[in-house]
């Protein structure tokens, strides 16, 4: 048993093939549009023109990691592998052996199929956070690594006594998690938000931070898309200008530069941007007192700390919801 791989899977997005899994004793996959893949050549090469020709728009990315699961699940999978599901509908782990070949089942939704005997069912309250975290993973099919044995011990009957506290897992949960929302948020204001629109979005945060906000027209605008001000004719000081860059790359010191030029003695001056800012345009930032940077990560920290008073339109384009994750106790010395 030792020696035996084991697999983890999802049975669809909300565990569509729940009932598929558990009734019918199969574990299967969806692409159903591929057809039978035992008739194609058995390398990734092939998988991944068949997914390129059958999906055009799918990105390069999302083939390589499609074909990557197709090609596990069908040629590398083997009779006697375990199977680890966790099922959403009744909040058990389930574990199985593999005891069938690839077949395709036409017709259907989750047409590529093995079957599988279950083996063991046991509630997710009896695993640790670490195990969970590791079948939690976003692909449809994956190799169990990290928690293997523990799987292994309860199939066997051998209690797991690593207590929750000790689990460091939970730091990484809690940390992957945010980096997930942070890194989902840049993406798409990078995908999203090109140009113009950027700097609308900027205009919207300042109105919330409690600035009136004046959009330059789409088009050359001499380094300047806002001026935002306090008072609603934008007579009092302080008078802030700001040029929001929607590009994800490092800027320098010459753009900081360039952009500065247009800020006078009496105003201040704001520039934002997806990317970051190189180290000789932070010092250059720092020579000055009437001049800020916010680098993609302030940015986030802004839209994070003030989402709730978003417009519709803005929580539409950037959906988020509250969640809590498991946080690590600290020990009492600290």
């Amino acid at each position: 048993m030792t020696e035996s791989t084991i697999w983890g899977i999802h049975a669809g997005r909300g565990g569509e093939a729940d009932s598929l899994f558990l009734k019918k004793n199969v574990v299967a996959l969806a692409w159903h549009e591929l057809g039978d893949l035992s008739k194609i050549n058995p390398d990734r090469e092939t998988l991944k023109e068949l997914i390129k020709k059958t999906y055009p728009n799918k990105k390069p990315m999302s083939i390589a990691i499609d074909a990557g699961q197709l090609f596990r699940f069908v040629y590398e999978m083997e009779i006697g592998d375990l199977v680890v599901y966790r099922s959403r509908l009744d909040r058990e782990v389930h574990i199985g052996r593999i005891e069938g070949n690839y077949s395709f089942v036409a017709g259907e939704v989750y047409p590529n199929r093995r079957l599988v005997k279950w083996l063991k069912s046991l509630p997710i309250t009896s695993f640790t956070q670490g195990a969970l975290y590791e079948i939690g993973a976003l692909m449809a099919i994956f190799q169990i690594k990290n928690y293997a044995d523990e799987f292994r011990a309860v199939l066997e009957g051998k209690p797991i006594t690593q207590p929750i506290a000790s689990d460091d897992t939970i730091g990484v949960i809690a940390k992957e998690s945010e980096q997930n929302t942070r890194d989902f948020i840049l993406k798409t204001l990078s995908q999203e938000m090109k140009g113009h629109p950027f700097a609308d979005f900027i205009a919207h945060i300042l109105k919330i931070l409690g600035y009136n906000t004046r959009v330059s027209h789409e088009g050359p605008d001499g380094g300047v898309d806002i001026i935002a001000h306090r008072d609603e004719l934008g007579f009092e000081p302080p008078i802030i200008k700001v040029q929001a860059k929607s590009i994800d790359g490092n800027i320098g010191a010459p753009v900081v530069s360039s952009f500065y030029g247009n800020v006078g003695s009496n105003e201040h001056g704001l520039l934002v941007c997806l990317g970051k800012f190189t180290s000789q345009a932070q010092n250059f930032a720092k020579s000055k007192t009437n001049l800020r940077l916010i680098d993609g990560e302030d940015l986030v920290d802004l839209i994070l700390s003030h989402y709730e008073e978003f417009d519709p339109r803005y929580k539409g384009i950037l959906p988020l919801k509250r969640v809590y994750v498991p946080e690590p106790l600290k020990d009492q010395g600290e």
